[in-house]
């Protein structure tokens, strides 16, 4: 039984079409004391099989990552004081369900946590290139913290107060095989070239090669992925394929 004088704590799943992961996710937020599932109108059996699951549902037209957020935000503000946001394809492992009641409780000025992340990658924990400790501002305190609503992809928490961070991780399925790896990234560097281009930077002749070429050394010497062996390097050939992708598409916004 929860002690009444423990803070209230509300776990979030932002969903659209998640039926895959949905159950095994709200599985592991059984300690919260509320758990609401924050829905862009899902098409599979994402909302009934999180209402079997116990989650209160809310729905909502998506328009972006921090637009979504702030407004699962508010539908909670009064009903609890801390928020967990966990992502429909993260776990929640008893260490870290023990660890958060442990903060929420003592959590003296810090008004947010960070929490690492184990990012499985086709199926293989990736520990180098940029994947670990992957911390993600998750645990949150209302009324202390919102999203930067000008970051719509790769959200930002602005918090009015100091940040603490958790020794305990999430279990991230991120990407169940290549196929969709590469799919997420193409999203993800059309992106960034927008970012660059409304951030007034024009690419150089040099640039599709030295680019390229740092960001490859940054992934796989300065961020370890040698530590992955093959894996390792296979995704920091991949992300720096990427970054070359990233400039072509910056060349032709301009």
């Amino acid at each position: 039984m929860k002690n009444p004088l423990m803070p209230h704590l509300t776990g979030i799943v932002l969903t659209y079409n998640e039926a895959e992961h949905i159950v095994a996710c709200l599985e592991s937020l059984h300690f919260a004391d509320e758990v609401m599932v924050f829905d862009s109108f899902s098409t599979d059996e994402t909302v009934s099989l999180a209402q079997a699951a116990g989650a209160r549902v809310v729905q909502r037209v998506f328009d972006h990552y921090a637009g979504q957020r702030n407004a699962a935000l508010d539908s909670v503000r009064e009903r609890t004081q801390w928020v967990l946001f966990v992502d429909a394809d993260e776990r929640v492992t008893p260490e870290l369900a023990a660890e958060v009641r442990h903060v929420i409780q003592q959590a003296g000025e810090c008004v947010g946590f960070r929490i690492p992340r184990w990012n499985y990658i086709a199926g293989k924990l990736t520990k180098g290139a940029g994947w670990y400790p992957d911390y993600q501002t998750r645990l949150l305190k209302i009324g202390a913290a919102q999203y930067d609503p000008a970051r719509h992809v790769h959200e930002v928490v602005i918090l009015q107060g100091a940040e603490g961070t958790l020794h305990e991780h999430f279990v991230h399925y991120n990407y169940k095989n290549m196929a969709q790896f590469f799919r997420k990234q193409q999203k993800y560097v059309a992106y960034d070239a927008q970012i660059l281009y409304e951030q007034g930077i024009r690419p150089k002749p040099w640039t599709y090669i030295t680019q390229p070429l740092r960001h490859f050394y940054w992934r796989f010497i300065t961020l370890k992925g040698y530590q992955d062996g093959w894996h390792g390097l296979r995704l920091s050939a991949i992300m720096a394929w990427y970054e070359f992708r990233k400039y072509v598409l910056l060349r032709k916004l301009t």
